[in-house]
């Protein structure tokens, strides 16, 4: 047979055509003579030589017809049921014109034997094309995996058609959570409930479960892979509801369930008058624009419809990304906003200047910012200088030219700061707050949160990478725990807490509860359908344990076991139930301007021990957990100096 499936895959287009249609000139004659024969009981019918004209006329009508509807412009191995539309066209064709013909010509062939050939015509025809196919597709089934579809809705239809013209999965059956579909048979295959799955695994030699839910919530999807986790099943799901209406992505296209489908939360309905107050129509600025944050409130704000949006970024390929990304999306919308992509740096005061003023901004995003806790602990200095006087610059700016909000991106890493980075993030919180206290035109606001999924730095995709290279998947500490929020969520809310602000505000963002990341790397372990094993050293394997080993390596600089979002325990509630509004410690720009003086006079003279002091000085709550600040460039300037002079800092230092 598999010689046979070579003979005619070898055929050319045309041949194959040719073929087809001596087949079913041979079946519509075949038809005739069996719905005579059954309908005359006998077969003498076949001396009456008038019926064979209009047989004929039909035949070759149905054929024409047949051609016009496409049947044999699809290939055999590929059809679906869509296949029968064509071919139901072609019989009533048929059926009509041997009715027609056999009226004109009396030829003596019953009334009722066009409606039974074109009956059994449209079985034959179908049958064997779909019979043609399972021969076909039955030698590529040897080497693919197989699989079960969790949903056996519209769109677990569709990939199950999918499936059949792919060379990588086979389904052996439906699951689905409908207890009225249970025990049916959908396009030959069972439906059975979830408790089969694990039957199926030890009967059928199951690998991979395929989600094919697209509009399933993030709890539900979450209760799904828990129950599955058990077994050792890769899952896999076909992209999301938006993804695919919006032509982003198709039904057939296949990923691996991600941490942040499972980390994620059930969006809350935005509201779309705050989400326009500050930007429909406007003139806005995103700082950062090419960053993880900065780039999903570009995508945010242009839905919104501003007058210019203005990409302020250091990163030209950052910047040149972006850019590219929001003219095809403006474009898919039909957006009228004008794009505007600025190179350069927070920390320049004349280039953000002549652009606040040229663009007349109305409204600032303040997302730029060194956000990486270890690369700033050995980076102290310029940590500072990006994190605060950029905000400095930006912030006043912003203040002397009237621009009607500002919004700044914190984290939760400042509230009592563990790090350099985190007490970074609260100055520049207490410099907008300085100038909401100074009475200025512009409204002041701070939205703070903790981890977003898959930014630059995050550990997710670290994870990721660790787990496709065969591991080891490295983890600080067995207790480390995060918040984790959606990037798109996130910048939602940053928008709308902003539009709420009356001046000085430090907005909250509901985090839920947080993730513990041992947990976390379990779980991502699984989800590639893995089984991950814990072991003393990154070096230390055993494959008897496991696929992927699981290390724990200690507390990286300044970095601290749990965060927090809120430094007092008053929250607030708003116009939104995910955001909440915090009363901090504020400080005048009178009492913070010294205290900036000083510092902006240490990082210019490297002076690490006055920085810290300063740190320490300020309302930060700051508790390093290094004895000392360090900083790369310093340590390497430290070293060139005489011994003598490296002996006196040392002694200081200490």
């Amino acid at each position: 047979m598999i010689e046979q499936l070579r003979l005619l895959s070898t055929l050319s287009r045309r041949q194959k055509v040719a073929l087809q249609i001596v087949v079913d000139t041979g079946l519509i004659l075949f038809c005739f003579l069996a719905a005579m024969a059954i309908r005359l009981e006998s077969f003498e019918f076949l001396y009456n030589l008038k019926i064979w004209l209009p047989v004929s006329i039909s035949a070759g009508v149905a054929i024409g017809a047949f051609w016009l509807a496409g049947l044999y412009r699809t290939l055999v191995r590929f059809v679906t049921g869509k296949i029968l539309t064509s071919i139901a066209k072609g019989v009533l064709v048929f059926a009509i014109t041997l009715f027609v013909t056999n009226s004109l010509l009396t030829s003596g062939i019953p009334r009722s034997v066009p409606i039974i050939s074109g009956l059994l015509l449209l079985l034959a025809i179908g049958g064997l094309r779909f019979a043609v196919r399972q021969v076909f597709r039955k030698p590529m089934q040897v080497t693919k995996r197989p699989v079960v579809i969790y949903g056996a809705g519209e769109a677990g239809l569709e990939l199950l058609n999918s499936l059949f013209h792919g060379r990588d999965y086979t389904p052996i059956a439906f699951v689905d959570d409908d207890c009225h579909l249970q025990g049916l048979t959908i396009s030959g295959f069972p439906v059975y409930s979830p408790q089969a799955i694990s039957k199926l695994t030890e009967e059928a030699a199951l690998e991979v479960v395929l989600l094919a839910m697209p509009n399933l919530s993030h709890s539900r999807r979450r209760e799904i892979f828990t129950s599955l986790e058990s077994m050792s099943l890769e899952v896999k799901t076909i992209p999301g509801l938006s993804d695919i209406i919006s032509g982003k992505a198709k039904i057939s296209e296949l990923r691996n369930v991600t941490a942040e489908d499972l980390l994620g939360r059930d969006a809350v309905a935005p509201n779309e008058k705050l989400l326009k107050r500050t930007i429909t129509g406007k003139v806005v600025m995103v700082t950062g624009a090419g960053g993880s944050i900065g780039s999903e409130l570009c995508r945010q704000i242009l839905a919104q419809r501003p007058e210019e949006l203005i990409l302020y970024e250091i990163s030209e390929y950052a910047l040149y990304s972006i850019e590219q990304e929001l003219r095809e999306m403006a474009k898919t919308l039909g957006s009228p906003t004008k794009l505007i992509p600025v190179l350069g740096s927070v920390q320049n005061a004349k280039r953000l200047e002549t652009a606040i003023k040229a663009f007349k901004i109305q409204t600032i995003y303040h997302a730029a910012a060194y956000k990486h806790v270890p690369l700033v602990e050995e980076n102290v200095v310029e940590g500072i200088r990006n994190n605060v006087f950029g905000t400095l610059t930006i912030a006043r700016l912003a203040h002397e030219n009237s621009v009607t909000s500002f919004i700044l991106i914190s984290t939760d890493k400042a509230v009592r700061p563990t790090n350099v980075m985190g007490a970074t993030k609260r100055i520049a919180e207490l410099i907008c707050q300085a100038f909401a206290q100074d009475g200025s035109a512009t409204n002041f606001s701070m939205v703070r949160f903790g981890n977003v999924l898959g930014s630059s730095g995050s550990v997710i995709p670290r994870f990721r990478s660790q787990i496709e290279a065969g591991g080891p998947v490295t983890v600080t500490h067995p207790d480390i725990n995060r918040y984790f929020m959606t990037i798109p969520e996130a910048s939602q809310l940053v928008i709308q807490a902003g539009a709420m602000a009356s001046g000085g505000d430090v907005f909250v963002l509901d985090m839920g509860d947080p993730v513990r990341i041992a947990d976390l790397a379990v779980t991502m372990v699984k989800l590639h359908g893995l089984t991950p094993y814990f072991v003393d050293h990154p070096d230390e394997v055993a494959p008897e344990e496991g696929d992927i080993p699981i290390c724990f390596t200690g507390l990286r600089k300044g970095e601290k076991l749990y965060e927090e979002l809120l430094i007092g325990n008053n929250p607030q509630a708003t116009e939104h139930p995910r955001v909440m509004s915090a009363k901090e410690i504020a400080m005048s720009p009178e009492q913070l301007l010294p205290f900036l003086n000083r510092l902006l006079e240490a990082c210019k003279s490297f002076d690490l021990i006055a920085i810290r002091q300063i740190l320490s000085e300020l309302p930060l709550e700051y508790t390093p957990l290094e004895k000392q600040l360090t900083d790369l460039v310093w340590e390497a300037s430290r070293k060139s100096e005489p011994a003598e002079r490296q002996a006196e800092i040392t002694r200081i230092s200490q």
